[in-house]
């Protein structure tokens, strides 16, 4: 009997939580977490999105852009709202934990897919500034073609051989490069030789009608010509002429036409068009040389 008093004075009996303490403990913490999450979440779709969208429309975005950026801030809205209920409901600790977490995650990743990283900034910066369309005719490093796609990672150019070339958008950025149609007008060149013996200002002449006469190219800026080489064979007339509406295909079929039209001109007047030739001058001296026949010898 004493023994029972003993251990019943020493050994506290175990209470179960009283309702109160209930409330206090789990009902109160996951309302504040459920009302939180819902406050912020929905201030975050009906303020903080909009005025995302609106920002990017009034900086000219395209709309891949603005599609992307509906998707990350649908990310960045849930994971301010967990994050702000979870520490109104007193699990600060846990976000503290998480964060570390995910920062050394995001390092990690970071430094594993920088240059797929590095591709998709680079398009989002093509895509708003824009130095070139689909469909346009663009030049960069050895590839030339026309744009049929420009995606967040990578442009797809088909070249004039009919290629399709998939090129990172990084190296479109991080590279000098050239859009020949990104104006109403485009300028060429072509350097038609003459010989030295021919008359330059009747040649000048000859071109220049051939040029005016051609249907695609402008009056205004009218055609003109230098003479810019004093080449071994010929006198270099270079010829500048504009086109007006530019693609790949006009340019090549107008700059053929003038120079055949030029070449078949010239041809008429008697103007020369040489070619590089070489001349060899001199003798040759050749001399006899006498061989000793071999003595047989006796076995």
């Amino acid at each position: 009997m004493l023994l029972d008093t003993a251990l019943t004075a020493t050994v506290p009996l175990q209470t179960l939580p009283t309702g109160a303490e209930l409330v206090d403990t789990f009902v109160i913490p996951a309302l504040t977490f459920l009302v939180g999450f819902l406050a912020i979440y929905f201030l975050g779709k009906t303020v903080l999105t909009p005025v995302v969208r609106r920002v990017l429309d009034s900086k000219g975005f395209d709309s891949s852009v603005k599609s992307l950026a509906d998707s990350i801030m649908g990310v960045v809205v849930w994971v301010l709202a967990l994050t702000v209920a979870l520490t109104l409901a007193g699990f600060g600790g846990f976000i503290a934990a998480l964060g570390v977490f995910g920062g050394a995650v995001a390092l990690a990743v970071g430094f594993a897919a920088q240059d797929l990283l590095g591709n998709f900034v680079a398009g989002i910066f093509i895509l708003k500034d824009k130095p070139f369309q689909v469909g346009d005719w663009i030049e960069v490093n050895d590839i030339s073609g026309r744009v049929q796609d420009i995606d967040l990672r990578v442009t797809r150019v088909k070249t004039f051989d009919n290629e399709l070339v998939t090129v990172p958008n990084g190296d479109l950025a991080n590279n000098a490069l050239t859009n020949p149609v990104a104006f109403d007008k485009l300028r060429q060149k072509f350097v038609f030789g003459i010989g030295y013996d021919d008359d330059i200002e009747q040649a000048k002449d000859a071109i220049l009608q051939e040029a005016n006469d051609h249907e695609e190219i402008l009056a205004d800026p009218a055609p003109d010509i230098r003479v810019t080489e004093l080449g071994d064979s010929a006198v270099g007339l270079q010829t500048r002429f504009w086109i007006d509406e530019p693609s790949r295909g006009d340019f090549v079929r107008v700059r053929s036409d003038l120079v055949q039209a030029v070449k078949e001109r010239f041809d008429a007047e008697g103007i020369d068009m040489p070619y590089p030739h070489t001349q060899l001058t001199g003798g040759i001296d050749v001399e006899g040389i006498q061989t000793a026949s071999a003595t047989p010898s006796d076995d």
